[in-house]
C-alpha cells in the first residue's frame, strides 16, 4: 500500500469536497463516509487488545453506515479484526486496506475532520501517513455549523451559537497547525477558497505533495460526490442556481452579531488571511473572558472524551449507527 492520506480541518471546512476531488482523480479507495476511529470508536470501546472490547465494537460497527459502504463481508472482516486487531490504528488499517484491495487500488484516505486532536498519535501509528489540513473562512463555517445545529455554545450563551462556532474554529485550526508544524514535510495546508477559485493550481500542488496524479480534466470527468453535487447546508441556494460557497457570510451573517464575532477572533482570522469587515468594538474584557472560557472548555471536553468513562456523554451514536 502507498502512504495513507488523512484530511483534517474544522468541520464544514470542505474536507468532503477535497476528499471527493481525490477520489475523482482515481487510485484511491472509495469509502463514502467517515471512519471516526480515533474520535469515536476509541473513546467508546476502549483498548482493542481486549477481545471483549473488540467483540462489542464489531457488534455495533457491523450495523453502521461505515460497514455498509465498505462493501466487505461481515464474517470475514469480523474474523480478521478479532484475530489481528490490537488497537484503533490496527482497526482502521485493516478495514481500509481490505476496502482498497477489494477495489483493486493501493491507497486510501481517511477524511474524518475531527482527527485534528489525534494527528500526532495518527502520525506515530502510521509512520508514512500524509496530512492535508484544509482551512476556510470562519464566518462561512459558523453559518454552516449553526444551520445544521452543530454549534455547542456554553449554557449562558445559547443565543450566541455563531460566536461559539468562531471560537471553536480558532481552537481547532490552531491545534491543527501546531501539530502540522511538528509533522514537517508530512503536512500540507490549503485554503478552501483557493481550492474553489484556483482548482488546477491547488490540485497540482496537492498532487506534488502526495506524489499522486491529480489531473483536473480527469477529475471533472469523473465528478464523484460533492465534485458533481455540492454538499451544502444551504440547499435552497442550489435550487435557485446561486451556489456561492465563498463569502456567503457577506449576505447571510446577522449584522448585529458580526462585530462581536470578529472582535473575538479577528487577530487569528487576519493571520490566516481573512481580514475583518467591521470596526473594532469596545468589549475587550468580554472578548478575553470568552476566549479563555471556550479555550478551556474545548480542551477539557477533548481530554474527558479520550481519557474518562464519561466519554460516552460526548459521543453521538448516530455517527456510527445507521438507524439511531
Amino acid at each position: 500500500m502507498k502512504p495513507p492520506v488523512f484530511i483534517v480541518g474544522c468541520p464544514r471546512s470542505g474536507t468532503s469536497f477535497l476528499y471527493h476531488l481525490l477520489l475523482s482523480a482515481g487510485g484511491f479507495a472509495e469509502f463514502h463516509t467517515q471512519m471516526n476511529a480515533y474520535d469515536v470508536l476509541g473513546p467508546i470501546y476502549g483498548p482493542l487488545d481486549s477481545i471483549k472490547n473488540k467483540k462489542r465494537m464489531m457488534r455495533d460497527w457491523l450495523q453502521s453506515k461505515a460497514f455498509l459502504v465498505s462493501g466487505l463481508h461481515a464474517q470475514q472482516i469480523e474474523a480478521k479484526i478479532l484475530l489481528e486487531c490490537h488497537s484503533v490504528a490496527d482497526f482502521l488499517r485493516i478495514v481500509m486496506q481490505e476496502v482498497a484491495r477489494a477495489q483493486g487500488v493501493d491507497r486510501w484516505v481517511d477524511s474524518t475532520p475531527t482527527n485534528v486532536p489525534h494527528m500526532l498519535q495518527i502520525a506515530s501509528d502510521f509512520p508514512d501517513a500524509q496530512f492535508l489540513h484544509i482551512i476556510r473562512d470562519p464566518r462561512d463555517i459558523a453559518l454552516s455549523l449553526e444551520k445544521r445545529k452543530w454549534t455547542r455554545p456554553l449554557p449562558w450563551h445559547r443565543d450566541k451559537p455563531l460566536l461559539a462556532a468562531g471560537l471553536y474554529w480558532e481552537w481547532i485550526v490552531r491545534k491543527g497547525r501546531k501539530y502540522g508544524a511538528q509533522l514537517s514535510s508530512r503536512y500540507m495546508e490549503l485554503h478552501y477558497e483557493d481550492l474553489v477559485q484556483r482548482p488546477r493550481e491547488i490540485l497540482r500542488q496537492v498532487g506534488e505533495f502526495l506524489q499522486h496524479d491529480l489531473d483536473y480534466e480527469r477529475i471533472q470527468k469523473a465528478s464523484i460526490g460533492s465534485v458533481k453535487t455540492p454538499l451544502t447546508s444551504f440547499g435552497e441556494d442550489l435550487k435557485h442556481g446561486e451556489f456561492k460557497p465563498v463569502g456567503r457570510w457577506k449576505e447571510k451573517f446577522p449584522p448585529q452579531q458580526l462585530r462581536q464575532f470578529e472582535d473575538a477572533i479577528w487577530e487569528y482570522m487576519a493571520e490566516r488571511g481573512y481580514p475583518r469587515s467591521t470596526a473594532p468594538g469596545q468589549q475587550r474584557m468580554f472578548v478575553q473572558r470568552n476566549r479563555f472560557m471556550y479555550g478551556q472548555f474545548y480542551e477539557w471536553k477533548q481530554w474527558a472524551k479520550v481519557n474518562t468513562p464519561i466519554s460516552r456523554m460526548f459521543v453521538n451514536y448516530s455517527e456510527i449507527l445507521i438507524d439511531k
